[in-house]
């Protein structure tokens, strides 16, 4: 599977994945995760919004976000039913690439605090926290890849 940018008639399909992978966290967190109630469709037509999909489907998205001077990676998601085959790793490969086609020397991204599962993930592909802040309801750690030119 090759990432391409979501099509209009896929906002619902996001949505059900962002719903679905989110999920488990509700407990987790006490909440639900700010991108379980995300309106997909603008980030869509904004062209903001990357998945892999395959005849079953929509297996990750992430949503891509331009900034002056990075590129924020605001959501990876990946279908339960897919998880553990590299999809997420590969959004966030494909992210990466996005940022330095793009002429960006950071790619950043904030989670929640108590996902730590996600910023041990985040860590181990070379993301470095920047700092730890409330944002309305949420607590998230916010984190930083510095992009080297690799051509």
């Amino acid at each position: 599977m090759t990432p391409r940018l979501a099509r209009p008639d896929e906002a619902a399909a996001v949505a059900v994945l962002v719903e679905r992978a989110y999920l488990p966290w509700v407990a987790a967190i006490g909440r639900r995760p700010a991108p379980m109630d995300d309106d997909y469709a603008p980030h869509i037509a904004a062209g903001e919004v990357w998945v892999l999909a395959d005849a079953a489907g929509i297996g990750a998205l992430c949503v891509l976000i331009e900034a002056p001077d990075h590129l924020l990676l605001d959501n990876v998601a990946v279908d339960p039913s897919r998880q553990g085959q590299g999809l997420g790793r590969a959004m966030i490969a494909h992210a990466e690439a996005v940022a330095r086609t793009r002429g960006h020397a950071e790619l950043r991204l904030f989670t929640n605090v108590l996902m730590q599962r996600n910023i041990d993930l985040y860590r181990r592909l070379g993301f470095a926290e920047t700092h730890r802040a409330r944002v309305g309801e949420h607590c998230r750690v916010f984190m930083v890849k510095r992009l080297r030119d690799e051509t």
